[in-house]
């Protein structure tokens, strides 16, 4: 049976409720991706969304869905093909920008709790009527931050999200303060210089901190 908007919102819930910050991830080496993972996962952030910017991305997914713990999804779902070779990689939760009716007709099908992204009460309230009660806010501080969310979430209660996009450990705590936040995105807690250098206890260090904040 196909999943219903209603299921996959429930179990995108269940990711969004994991830790207070899913890292975005975007990797380059997929040699990379299981201490990564194994740092990120042991500093208490299980969720990791691993963005599809680059050849190693697939590859990446693999070697983190062998990390006990970790609950692996892939980031930048653009179209049915991508959904198909992210679920054969091992990814267990898509996140997209935007929606289509095309990719979301593709994560319906193949069983794939996905967060879709709306930038605006219009494409919120779209997303709502097809049954998506759990939704990406992107990217968060271009299209007004905080002060932008917690306005859509007032006329729009019955919609939870994960806003991504400019989210920072300064301000993910004013972002999780808000009632309509499940949790937020970030790329802070595995910047590219500790990744490069191979520090996996300075990673486990920052997704300590992130996974201690208040929500």
């Amino acid at each position: 049976m196909m999943m219903t908007p209603q299921d996959a919102s429930k179990r995108t819930e269940e990711v969004c409720r994991l830790a207070p910050v899913i890292p975005v991830l975007v990797i380059e080496d997929a040699k990379i991706a299981r201490p990564l993972a194994e740092a990120l996962v042991a500093g208490g952030l299980p969720a990791l969304e691993v963005t599809l910017r680059t050849p190693a991305a697939l590859d990446a997914i693999r070697e983190m869905a062998k990390v006990n713990g970790a609950h692996v999804g892939v980031g930048t779902l653009l179209t049915p093909e991508d959904v198909t070779a992210a679920i054969e990689a091992g990814a267990r939760f898509g996140v997209s920008p935007g929606a289509t009716d095309r990719i979301l007709d593709a994560v319906e099908a193949a069983d794939l709790p996905t967060l879709p992204g709306a930038a605006t009460a219009s494409e919120a309230m779209r997303l709502l009527e097809r049954g998506y009660t759990v939704q990406k806010f992107f990217p968060a501080e271009a299209n007004g931050g905080v002060p932008a969310l917690k306005a859509i979430g007032s006329p729009i209660p019955q919609v939870k999200f994960c806003p991504t996009g400019g989210v920072s450990l300064k301000n993910a705590p004013d972002y999780l303060g808000l009632s309509n936040t499940l949790c937020v995105g970030g790329s802070w807690v595995a910047p590219k210089n500790l990744i490069d250098a191979g520090d996996w206890a300075a990673i486990e260090a920052l997704a300590r901190e992130a996974a201690a904040l208040a929500r």
